[in-house]
């Protein structure tokens, strides 16, 4: 029997591999979970992990157990009933039930252990966002030269060990050693034609000094052969990186958000629990997205973080202002060419007067030719209103870029977000 012994010491995280088949194995089930406590917990609780179970059933595996081995002999009694081979039946009830979660006694004798393991936040949040992505992203001009890719650029005569070209190496040195045999084997194979044909001679007519000159010139020569280096640093190369700009993939996402008077506080922790979510989604997945807050009643004002979330300002409704304000600022720092930009809008869909047909007109003519994709999210249980009927005929107009939903109450946040930024299958 062969045994195996491995000595290596054990490092930090040596059940890692372990963990991540295991979450790999078990992905519907631990997505399910999840699913389940994003609709369950707040938003701003996203950062946690979190506490998953799975049916024992679902995990179960065959194993290989040890025999006792050997010779027995077992005196057993004897009974009236039964004979060899004769199947018993299983007794029903009582099978020790434990397992279902109950703490008391209990009549059922079937029960369910459950699995029980705890998700890390940054497993957890890899769940939460698995299979979504900004729709559309394109890679643009030549703008940051700060971001570039180490690209293969041929081999050279430097480098360090980890970049050695073995194939080139050793076909470098096989034809070194062909180019260093080359006169080497040409003159041993003549001095031994000429050793050969002086011992052919009479032995009367040879000549011993000759011999004696020949051998010596074929040791030497044999000599100089072996001599010749299977490798040499001269044959070394390496594979030459150097360093390639790539075109940017800079985004940058509008958060606009209503904040009139029609929007309850219930309505605006809706659209404040969307809007983080997609917070959280953009900083975790994308390195250089940028984040430009807007709230609006009357009149749009672009503001941070902080205020976007906690100020408790409110009045009217004029939809538009917000987006001529988006578009000023399109206009003024992110230039379509160098930036992808996306626009995500939260209402209740009230709306002043004659302003929808203004906000149509202006996603329409302005916005729309240079948005990667527009989301609108309106926050209402009840009928939709001039401003959504407006907007699906901007939906009908660019059906791939833009995308509107409804949210009714908070447990439709999250499959909401899930279905506006799944990911699409490349054109």
């Amino acid at each position: 029997m062969t045994y195996f012994i491995d000595r290596r010491a054990n490092a930090k995280n040596k059940s890692a591999v372990n963990r991540q088949r295991f979450l790999d194995r078990y992905r519907a089930h631990i997505k399910r979970s999840v699913e389940e406590a994003v609709n369950r917990r707040s938003i701003t609780d996203m950062e946690r992990g979190e506490k998953v179970s799975i049916p024992a059933r679902d995990i179960s595996e065959p194993v290989f157990q040890h025999g006792p081995g050997g010779k027995r002999t077992i005196v057993s009694p004897g009974n009236k009933e039964f004979v060899e081979g004769d199947r018993l039946r299983r007794p029903s009830g009582g099978g020790g039930g434990g397992g279902s979660g109950e703490g008391s006694a209990s009549n059922q004798g079937e029960g369910m252990d459950e699995f029980a393991f705890s998700l890390t936040r940054e497993e957890f949040l890899d769940f939460v966002f698995d299979g979504l992505e900004l729709p559309h992203l394109e890679r643009k001009a030549l703008k940051d030269l700060d971001e570039v890719k180490p690209v293969r650029a041929g081999v050279s005569r430097d480098g360090v060990p980890s970049r050695i070209n073995i194939v080139r190496s050793m076909r470098e040195a096989y034809a070194r050693r062909i180019a260093m045999r080359a006169p080497i084997r040409r003159a041993l194979r003549e001095a031994q034609e000429a050793l050969a044909e002086e011992e052919r001679k009479d032995p009367v007519l040879r000549n011993p000094s000759r011999i004696s000159e020949l051998k010596t010139e074929i040791e030497r020569l044999e000599k100089r052969l072996e001599a010749v280096p299977f490798i040499d640093t001269y044959d070394l190369r390496y594979n030459n990186l150097i360093n390639q700009p790539q075109p940017s993939s800079k985004a940058v996402m509008f958060c606009v958000m209503d904040v009139s008077g029609s929007m309850t506080q219930a309505h605006k922790d809706i659209a404040k629990r969307f809007f983080l979510l997609l917070y959280l989604f953009l900083e975790r997945n994308y390195e250089k997205v940028e984040l430009v807050f807007v709230r609006h009643h009357t009149a749009a004002k672009e503001v941070d973080e902080e205020e976007f979330f906690y100020s408790r300002e409110t009045g009217g409704t004029i939809v538009s202002s917000a987006l001529t304000l988006v578009d000023e600022i399109i206009t003024k720092r992110y230039p379509p060419s160098q930036w992808n930009l996306y626009v995500a809008q939260a209402s209740d869909g009230d709306n002043w007067d004659d302003d929808s047909v203004t906000c149509r007109e202006r996603l329409v003519k302005t916005l729309m030719p240079r948005l990667q994709y527009y989301t609108y999210v309106e926050i209402t249980p009840h009928a939709h209103q001039a401003l959504w009927e407006e907007y699906e005929s901007v939906a009908a107009e660019y059906p791939d870029r833009f995308a509107m939903r409804q949210i009714v109450e908070a447990g439709d946040i999250y499959p909401v977000f899930r279905e506006l930024f799944k990911r699409r299958a490349a054109h």
